[in-house]
């Protein structure tokens, strides 16, 4: 059996380590004991882009932002989904993520990074929520293990209330905010109304045939 080895670690803004760990042709990337994603395991980071544009249907110039790069799943999902005028922005706050994509797992990112339709910006997706409104047809948000700062304690701006009404001022009318969780979370469903989302919750499979796990994506509209 080939060795778990980590080959790169990053720290993040709360000045928490993250670990790239190889196992064989596999990847990691984990915080102490919690592995936040994984390569073996991808169908609820796919499904965060494909239910979106399932629930949003084909809109001529489409314009997506994407919360955290990860692994690239989500990002390359909603490529593969997504016509050729859309435009996907990818915020990514931890610059090594980005090259770990373009070096050890490369062959995984498939150039997605480099489609002409991404713009890969290095900052708070916070902050460019913020910045926009009513500019997207979808925000995606995988930027922690769920509703609380796990990696990072800044991501709990994201899911409180005045984050809530940012994105959805930040959302074009019928624009979607997805949210991916490895937990589910009553009190997140609750706020998500409160701030005036129609709110639906989906649980999908990790889609690890073994020992997968089931995580939670909110899908909250603008109405």
């Amino acid at each position: 059996m080939e060795p778990h080895e980590c080959i790169a670690t990053a720290t993040i803004p709360d000045g928490v380590e993250l670990q790239l760990i190889r196992h064989g042709a596999d990847f990691t990337i984990a915080i102490d004991d919690n592995d936040l994603m994984s390569t073996r395991v991808s169908g609820s980071e796919v499904a965060l882009a494909t239910m979106t544009h399932a629930r949003l249907g084909s809109r001529a110039e489409a314009d997506w932002l994407i919360g955290g790069y990860g692994m690239g799943f989500t990002l390359r999902a909603a490529l593969e989904a997504l016509g050729d005028d859309a435009s996907v922005t990818v915020a990514e706050l931890v610059p090594e993520i980005i090259e770990w994509a373009r070096g050890p797992m490369h062959a995984l990112t498939a150039d997605c990074l480099d489609d002409r339709r991404v713009q890969l910006v290095n900052q708070d997706v916070a902050t460019l929520i913020g910045a926009a409104a009513a500019g997207y047809d979808a925000i995606l948000l995988d930027v922690d293990n769920g509703p609380e700062g796990l990696s990072c304690r800044a991501n709990d701006y994201l899911y409180s209330d005045r984050g809530l009404a940012a994105a959805l001022r930040a959302l074009k009318i019928g624009g979607i905010l997805a949210v991916w969780s490895a937990f589910d979370d009553p009190r997140f469903s609750a706020r998500l109304k409160a701030t005036g989302f129609e709110v639906a919750e989906v649980k999908v499979s990790d889609g690890h045939e073994a020992d997968g796990d089931t995580h939670v994506l909110w899908f909250a509209r603008k109405g």
